[in-house]
């Protein structure tokens, strides 16, 4: 009997021990909350912008304002006296020439901001109350000559003669490349190497609104 419960009191130590191990490692594992009060951060989420529609951070302002080449139209309203609407094309120095105050800079600005400046220039100097609107037409250039598609081309933004030449179509086979003509709006004429500028031997001129390119032909 003493060997029976010798045995006995051995099997239930064996047993016990793995038993208790569980219990206390059941135990230290309470260190951990199963919930934490801080709420989860989700995931940053990128917004696009509707199809279409520019980024929220790009600046589509530049398209708004104003070139030298750009014809505005100044109309002043609110006074006792009718004034003929200003129209005038923004010159090479970007200014324009209202009536009594002489120079006022256009390129650069939009047409609120020119509005606020000629306002500000008028008023109350030369006169007490005075509205200003300020508009503008289509902005285009002209490309001529030996192109694929010469004629009036939509002026969307900042470009050269050498993009101006490739939104008409580009050269024709006859097209004489070192000898391109740029004339401003104010008359001025600049003679292009299209050859040299391609190769980043001489600058691309800027292109403005009513400017005019001609191609010349080629002799041989």
């Amino acid at each position: 009997m003493k060997f029976y419960r010798k045995w006995l009191m051995l099997g239930l130590l064996a047993c016990g021990l793995p038993l208790a191990g569980f219990i206390f490692a059941g135990c230290s594992s309470t260190n951990e909350p199963a919930f934490s009060d801080t709420p989860a951060v989700p995931p940053t989420i990128t917004q696009s912008s509707p199809a279409g529609s520019p980024p929220a951070n790009a600046d589509d302002s530049d398209v708004a304002r104003f070139h030298v080449g750009d014809t505005v139209t100044v109309t002043l309203t609110g006074l006792p006296d009718t004034i003929d609407p200003h129209v005038e094309s923004i010159k090479e120095d970007g200014t324009i020439t209202m009536p009594d105050i002489g120079h006022v800079q256009a390129a650069g600005k939009t047409a609120g901001e020119l509005q606020n400046e000629i306002h500000d220039l008028y008023v109350p100097r030369l006169y007490l109350h005075l509205t200003v609107a300020v508009t503008t037409g289509d902005r285009v250039y002209y490309v001529r000559g030996e192109v694929k598609n010469p004629g009036r081309q939509l002026y969307v933004g900042e470009t050269t003669v050498t993009k101006a030449i490739t939104s008409a179509g580009d050269f024709t086979d006859f097209a004489n490349r070192r000898n391109v003509l740029l004339t401003r709006a104010n008359g001025q004429q600049i003679k292009v190497n299209c050859k040299k500028v391609l190769n980043g031997d001489e600058p691309d001129p800027p292109v403005y609104p009513n400017d005019q390119i001609v191609v010349k032909r080629s002799i041989w």
